[in-house]
């Protein structure tokens, strides 16, 4: 009986040594959660941890992932990721180098260069005339930045106010437009290099197509536009002929394609589309002007070049009537020749499309996405009296070189896609004289005599033009 007691009394004492040291740690641990509770409540009285809820579980739940707040406090705080003055912008960025314009008091075009391809979009806000603030046209480009000392500019041509631009965001550059009034705009892109053009349009001034003949004196050429130099005045010119100057056509722009670094096509033997372009357009100058008794205005008298929209904008802004570009051809198929006149259309054929390219400085690509848009930018075209331009001026170029040279083919009248002729409000054709790619005519262009008679022919087409309108 005893044996057995002592048995029982050793293993209470046995079971009593195992279970003491679980007790024990189980009450240490339920001091530290209760130290670890108390820390939680006094840190979210002083405001340290923000997004307790109230339960136990997710106070303590804050309290161990404290750095999930830090990095949106510190985003907060992260300055824009705008490149400073002088840096190159990162990858993919464009880079807003410029912004100019040209107006009279019914046409403004403001282009607005950038170094690459980035999207756009437009829109347009009514006045407010409790704030005294005009209506405004404001253009957003993405992914872009200014470069330093691009400013805004006052225009006052009683269609724009100004032309305001500004980083708008870190990544979008803001050109907003104060109107005056204004009666249509378009807004298109050329490529190559990229710039926004804006084409504003008031109503046409009758005295602009109808100058009293004072006017009749040789134009004094805006700034963007050099005069042709000339070595005597020429004041005889409207006593010469007072019954041709009288016609509706008083001020005429050429236009020799390409200059300065822009060569245009070269032929084998080195000529440059520019040199004998500009050569043919000179001497177009004086016909019209002794012939016709017309104003000339030349987009270009020396090698000197002209971007492709400023040539357009010249014509719109001194209020021409006539505009003629003039051009040299080329083809791959070096036995190709012959003489074509060009206006505004959407191109017909994969030829005139490629020409299109070559004379836009751009790709087939860009011709393409140029034609998407061509029917909306067209609506106010004279495309009719282009036509007809083009049509007069096609044949008496043709009938008068081919009078003195033999072999000389008649390519017709095209339409195509040129940037050159966008946005023009009067008639406009681009001249296509002969092919540089041809060996033979190549060698014409550098004559004199073909010059002059290339010349002559466009002249006499124009006049034919003029002698139909009523």
């Amino acid at each position: 009986m005893r044996r057995n007691c002592t048995l029982f009394i050793m293993i209470c004492l046995a079971c009593l040594m195992v279970v003491l040291p679980a007790l024990g740690a189980r009450s240490s641990g339920d001091e530290d959660v209760n130290k670890k509770h108390h820390v939680v409540k006094k840190k979210h009285k002083s405001g340290s941890v923000k997004n307790a809820t109230g339960k136990k579980g997710a106070r303590v739940k804050a309290a161990r992932k404290p750095s999930g707040r830090k990095p949106m406090v510190a985003e907060k705080h992260k300055p824009a990721s705008v490149s400073p003055k002088g840096v190159p912008a990162a990858a993919g960025t464009g880079i807003v180098s410029d912004m100019r314009y040209w107006s009279n008091p019914d046409y403004t075009r403001i282009a607005v260069s950038v170094d690459r391809e980035v999207q756009f979009e437009y829109h347009q806000l009514p006045a407010i005339k409790e704030a005294s603030v005009p209506p405004r046209l404001y253009i957003d480009l993405k992914g872009a930045r200014m470069a330093p000392g691009v400013k805004d500019i006052h225009i006052g041509d009683g269609l724009l106010k100004t032309a305001r631009i500004a980083q708008y965001r870190a990544d979008t550059v803001r050109v907003v437009l104060d109107m005056e009034s204004i009666k249509d705009y378009k807004i298109f892109a050329f490529s190559d290099p990229f710039r926004i053009i804006i084409d504003v349009k008031g109503d046409r001034r009758e005295e602009l197509t109808k100058p009293p003949e004072t006017v009749l004196a040789p134009l004094v050429s805006a700034p963007v536009a050099k005069p042709e130099p000339v070595a005597k005045p020429e004041p005889v010119l409207q006593k010469k002929h007072p019954k041709q100057a009288i016609g509706k056509v008083r001020r005429i722009v050429v236009d020799p394609g390409h200059g300065g670094h822009d060569p245009g096509a070269i032929g084998a033997g080195g000529t440059r589309e520019k040199d004998v372009v500009l050569q043919i357009g000179l001497k177009l100058a004086r016909l019209l002007r002794d012939e016709l008794g017309v104003d000339v205005v030349m987009t270009r008298s020396t090698d000197e070049f002209i971007e492709l929209q400023e040539r357009t904008a010249i014509a719109n802004k001194v209020g021409a009537d006539l505009f003629v570009s003039i051009h040299a051809n080329a083809a791959l198929n070096r036995n190709v020749s012959g003489i074509e006149t060009y206006y505004l259309n959407l191109a017909k054929t994969a030829k005139a499309a490629q020409l299109a390219a070559k004379e836009n400085g751009t790709t087939l690509e860009k011709v393409s996405l140029l034609q998407a848009v061509l029917f909306d930018l067209m609506a106010n075209y004279k495309l009719n009296d282009s036509a007809h331009l083009a049509d007069d001026v096609q044949k008496a170029v043709y009938r008068k070189v081919g009078s003195q040279y033999a072999g000389v083919k008649n390519l017709g009248v095209k339409q195509g896609p040129f940037y050159v002729l966008v946005g023009a409000t009067m008639p406009s054709i681009l001249v296509e004289t002969a092919f540089l790619s041809n060996e033979k005519e190549e060698g014409r262009l550098t004559d004199e005599q073909y010059q002059n008679a290339t010349a002559a022919g466009i002249m006499e087409g124009i006049k034919l033009y003029v002698s139909r309108l009523k």
